[in-house]
């Protein structure tokens, strides 16, 4: 009798043992992350017809031809896009020789994507379906080891990117989506939406249904998001191979922008606006730096209170300074887009820019079949326009700027924007117009044509923007402005500042000897 009780109390100790060895497995393997129903979620019926029945038996049967239920899933997804050959897309997906329910693989490497029920009755429009191949196809071709173009990082492989670099890529495992976020690109609103749809906020026990319900404070909390830096935690060694399977089988996309019209976004709000973490943090290295001030105050408060804050351009310098990097890596916030989202390396199935975000973000959210889920937030109302680049950089030196488009120079040309403003890395030549406008538009003491007083090129300008023009266009195609000229300045010898008060400074011997 007390062999067999302690028979028993050692049966049930190691069922208890099993059951929590089990429980702790599929923590950590993370169960939600596939699912064994079918991927038309939505009305359908619960059983199917007998002529059903007995194709879905000969189909399991006959692993070589695929599955039945892949097969009937993708026909009717791509029936509801309105394409042509509903089954040519699971064809494609499967790589010749492979099945796709091969029984080698692994439950936590097996997707089956969740789909929203949706009727659209207009196929997308074939522009939209031209854009995207244009897009993707220029990164395949800059990417591309016949490319002449070259940059730091095209080369390597996924596997030689650290965990920390893939920080951006937020993963959605109920809907297979992978989605990488560039700050100052909608990226509020697209997190957003990740959240939606991965349920991974709830409010009252429940997830957010809204996305512009969900609290501003959460949606850039790292703790709310899944993403890939995140996976050695959760898989282990087996993270990288977990990684590779995602990029294969889910659906992936990033927007981008106008890397100067980004930068000038980035300024403005983080250093025009009053920002703590960043002022101690960057700020007051630009103005130590490039700012002549020794010692700034010491809060962002104080120094808004005095009207101290970085300009643009201590910004711009701040960037080409060849220390920045070395001393860290550039911000998220003006790190440039293919060192964020490594696109030479992941086979992005969508690229959507900022210029074009409500066809983009419409469309897109049409293919990932979560349309009548969710939408895509209204566009910001003082969201920062290419149209303000011109301003922002007018006071930025040529080489300066050449120097940041070399610096930027990646992005330019992988995302199409190598043309999007091209007065600000090319210089052409000026006519008598251009130069009369900026004297008759210019401060009356100093001129854009900076250091020469407007006042004085009004009166004499019949005669004078003839030879302004010829010493601009002549440095424009020779790289050479003659020193006089740099050196030529207008002073006031007497004040008020009226013209019968300026004299000619000491170095302007071409210009003293063409006035006179």
């Amino acid at each position: 009798m007390g062999k067999t009780r302690l028979f028993r109390i050692f049966l049930i100790l190691g069922s208890v043992f099993m059951i929590l060895l089990i429980i702790i497995y599929w923590d950590d393997v993370g169960a939600t992350h596939f699912y064994l129903h079918t991927t038309i979620s939505g009305p359908h019926s619960s059983r199917l017809p007998p002529e059903g029945n007995a194709a879905f038996k000969n189909k399991a049967e006959e692993d070589k031809e695929g599955s039945f239920l892949a097969d009937i899933d993708a026909f009717v997804n791509q029936f509801l896009e309105g394409t042509a050959d509903p089954t040519e897309q699971v064809r494609a997906e499967t790589p010749p020789g492979e099945t796709r329910n091969q029984s080698s693989e692994k439950p936590e490497e097996r997707f089956i994507p969740r789909r929203e029920w949706k009727i659209h009755l207009t196929p997308i429009a074939t522009e939209k379906k031209q854009r995207q191949d244009s897009r993707k196809q220029l990164i395949r071709d800059l990417c591309s080891s016949n490319s002449s173009f070259d940059f730091p990082g095209k080369n390597r492989r996924f596997d030689d990117i650290p965990n920390k670099e893939l920080d951006h890529l937020i993963v959605d495992d109920r809907h297979g989506i992978i989605y990488c976020y560039v700050p100052k690109v909608a990226c509020t609103n697209w997190k957003r939406i990740m959240i939606v749809l991965s349920e991974s906020l709830l409010v009252n026990g429940a997830p957010y249904q809204d996305p512009l319900d969900i609290p501003v404070e959460l949606i850039h909390n790292s703790s709310v998001h899944f993403t890939f830096n995140k996976f050695w935690k959760r898989y282990g060694k087996f993270s990288r191979h977990l990684m590779k399977i995602k990029l294969k089988k889910y659906t992936k996309f990033l927007f981008i922008r106008d890397p100067f019209v980004r930068l000038i976004s980035a300024y403005r709000n983080k250093f025009e606006l009053e920002n703590e973490d960043f002022y101690k943090r960057f700020a007051m290295v630009m103005l130590k730096r490039y700012g002549n001030y020794v010692d700034p105050p010491a809060s962002v408060a104080d120094a808004f209170a005095a009207g101290i804050k970085p300009t643009f351009s201590n910004f711009i310098q701040y960037l080409l300074d060849p220390d920045t990097e070395k001393e860290m890596p550039f911000n998220e916030h003006w790190r440039q887009m293919h060192r964020l989202c490594h696109p030479c390396q992941i086979n992005y199935d969508f690229v959507g820019k900022l210029e074009t975000l409500d066809e983009d973000a419409e469309h897109l959210l049409r293919i990932l079949r979560v349309d009548n889920v969710v939408q895509f937030p209204a566009s910001h109302h003082n969201r920062t326009v290419s149209s303000w680049e011109q301003d922002w950089f007018a006071n930025i030196p040529y080489e300066s700027r050449r120097q940041l488009y070399e610096l930027y120079e990646a992005d330019f040309r992988l995302f199409g924007q190598d043309s999007a403003t091209p007065s600000l890395k090319h210089l052409s030549t000026v006519a008598a117009e251009e130069v009369l406008q900026i004297i008759q538009s210019s401060n009356p003491t100093t001129c854009l044509l900076d250091p020469i007083p407007s006042t004085m090129l009004q009166t004499i300008s019949p005669d004078l923007p003839p030879f302004i023009i010829t010493v601009i266009n002549g440095s424009i195609t020779s790289g050479h402005v003659p020193t006089a000229f740099k050196k030529a300045r207008v002073i006031p010898a007497l004040y008020p500042s009226d013209i019968s008060n300026y004299r000619l400074a000491k170095h302007v011997a071409r210009i003293d000897k063409f006035y006179s």
